[in-house]
């Protein structure tokens, strides 16, 4: 069957692709290990071709008797990576379908099968049996699957309802009908699935809290179960460059503290990560380890020696020089070809001069975070948008002509919130997004809320971020409808000369958009000839000028009044919007490289 497949299978369609096409095969899809801050030793990645069928939504699993073909793991189906390039309508169901036999050596464990993502609901059946259900696009989850598993060969089913901007649920800019500021849409499995066998008691998940202060890592860590006969401890050890340097041993339930007699920052000039080992013993012996990484480094808002709100890494102000990036690829979509080209953009944003990269209404799988925590790249997250449709009067004509209204989001169905149960998730789902990423090291943001797009509620939702995260600061409505709360004060600027904002009450200011510039690369094009920017350029001297001007002329001299960070729109042209320092394929940066680093060392250092 594996052979019949593969000899099946071939990039589909025509249409732009990345260097790193080329390098995607069904036997060496996405190997590496998903889930860097949380290693287990044993483990096996389901990626690779697996059947697919598209069926009317009444479908039942028993009545599906042939599949339509194969598809590429973990490309989503509307991509060209897939080999299907099809796309999932709202009426429709998408199944998929594999077989797996589970190693000798892993009899006696539970069996754990993860998902990095699946868009949008999903339902798993492991030789018939029902595994579980899930809701959402963007976040990882597992079901214990030991109970469905039979001897030898094993049938894995999931099917997949993605209704995309038919429904309310959070979806990011994916469209139906893609087109200017929204997106093809991206349904199914999108990240890494794999199997992993852990004892039946193990370590769950685990939160770390740095202090940089008094020097020391608390670890908080949650068990799948325990027994009350039995007694558990869990160890921490934390490595520097190789040497153990602090250790400790508790009972479950209580913080462990990892003290340090010196500490070695993270920064990103500097981005330094410790290695860490956790162990779960069981009556004195181990029966579960983890390896991990963490960093000492505290992100705040603070007063400078002017008495000017700002941005602190580490305790010293520092002007977060930004890039937009919504993580679009135009032969994976949402899934990055390989994980090369995942770290290529981090990189070349460092290359450019960057400091952080606001990561755009999409989750990234956590390899992106490593790739950020290790290349030291500050990452603000944005929050998923979902909720009803476009609002003429909401979206567009007071934000851009009569921006000094206030607006307050209580007003649910002006926004696109009036449904209760479509606000209770979006609160599920943001819990998940910051559960799945706190000890990211690199995130140094959370913006719940972008430009309105199913804001509601914005003070209460910052302020509920706040208390499950103290550790960072919150943009509780980045560009529109500010409810005057918070630490920061966030707009967007486009069309107009850049300018301190009105209402700071107090606040830091952040410039979370801006810019926008477009620039036509012939052969780099999703679609040739047509494109969509805030301001289009006719060459790339021009845009070189214009960009020097806006970052000389006017972004420069608000570093002074109150600005204390600023997001450029954007890193890579997507599909239609031409706006990218890079082309859509990455061939070409449009931006001179040495010029963006020069300009970037004048906002950063003040040069």
């Amino acid at each position: 069957m594996e052979h019949e497949l593969n000899s099946h299978w071939k990039i589909a369609g025509q249409g732009l692709r990345t260097r790193w096409a080329k390098e995607v095969h069904p036997q060496n899809v996405l190997q590496e290990y998903p889930r860097p801050q949380m290693i287990r030793d044993e483990w096996m990645n389901l990626n690779g071709l697996w059947e697919y069928a598209i069926t009317p939504k009444e479908t039942q699993l028993d009545e599906i008797k042939e599949y339509d073909g194969c598809i590429l793991v973990p490309f989503p189906v509307e991509s060209a990576l897939s080999g299907v390039q099809k796309p999932l309508k709202p009426d429709e169901h998408l199944w998929y379908r594999r077989t797996f036999s589970v190693p000798k050596n892993w009899e006696g464990y539970k069996l754990l099968l993860h998902f990095g993502a699946v868009d949008w609901k999903t339902e798993v059946w492991v030789n018939g049996d029902k595994a579980g259900e899930h809701s959402g696009g963007y976040t990882p989850f597992s079901f214990d699957i030991t109970s469905c598993l039979t001897e030898g060969e094993n049938e894995l089913v999931v099917q997949v309802w993605d209704p995309t901007e038919t429904f309310l649920q959070e979806r990011g800019k994916q469209t139906l009908h893609p087109k200017g500021l929204f997106y093809t849409a991206v349904s199914g499995i999108w990240q890494t699935v794999w199997l992993e066998p852990a004892p039946n008691q193990h370590i769950s998940s685990f939160r770390m809290v740095p202090n940089i202060v008094s020097k020391e890592l608390t670890i908080h860590i949650d068990l799948a179960s325990i027994r009350k006969d039995i007694h558990y401890e869990v160890e921490a050890e934390a490595y520097e460059n190789g040497k153990l340097i602090s250790s400790a041993r508790g009972a479950v339930g209580e913080g462990l503290k990892l003290h340090f007699s010196e500490i070695s920052l993270w920064s990103t000039e500097t981005p330094f990560l410790y290695d860490l080992n956790l162990r779960l013993i069981e009556d004195g012996h181990p029966i579960d380890t983890i390896r991990s990484y963490f960093a000492m480094r505290s992100f705040t808002v603070e007063q400078d020696k002017q008495g000017v709100k700002r941005l602190f890494l580490n305790g010293e102000p520092l002007f977060q020089h930004g890039i937009l990036d919504q993580g679009y690829w135009p032969d994976g979509l949402y899934t990055a070809p390989t994980d090369e080209a995942l770290a290529h953009d981090i990189e070349i944003a460092k290359q450019l001069g960057f400091n952080m990269i606001r990561k755009h209404i999409k989750i990234e799988p956590a390899r992106w975070y490593y790739h950020c925590d290790r290349l030291g790249m500050i990452v603000w997250q944005d929050m998923i948008n979902g909720g009803g449709g476009w609002n003429n009067l909401y979206h567009l004509i007071i934000p851009n002509f009569a921006s000094s209204l206030k607006v307050k989001d209580n007003k649910y169905k002006a926004l696109g919130r009036q449904d209760k149960q479509n606000r209770d998730n979006y609160r599920k789902e943001l819990k998940e997004m910051i559960d799945a990423l706190y000890n990211v090291p690199s995130i140094g943001m959370w913006v719940p809320f972008n430009e309105a797009w199913g804001q509601f509620d914005a003070a209460e939702i910052a302020e509920w971020v706040r208390g499950y995260d103290p550790s960072r600061p919150v943009v509780h409505a980045s560009g529109w409808y500010d409810q005057g709360v918070g630490d920061i004060k966030s707009v967007h600027i486009y069309f107009r000369k850049l300018k301190m904002p009105q209402n700071i009450e107090g606040r830091a200011v952040v410039i979370s958009e801006y810019g926008g510039y477009s620039l036509m690369e012939k052969g780099h094009m999703w679609k040739e000839g047509k494109g969509f920017g805030y301001k289009k350029c006719r060459s790339r001297e021009a845009l070189n000028a214009f960009y020097a001007s806006l970052i000389r002329q006017q972004l420069k001299p608000l570093i002074s009044s109150g600005v204390a960070a600023a997001v450029y729109t954007q890193l890579t042209d997507v599909e239609t919007e031409l706006n990218g320092i890079l082309t859509y394929d990455r061939e070409f940066v449009k931006l001179d490289m040495e010029l963006s680093q020069e300009l970037s060392m004048i906002l950063i250092e003040g040069r």
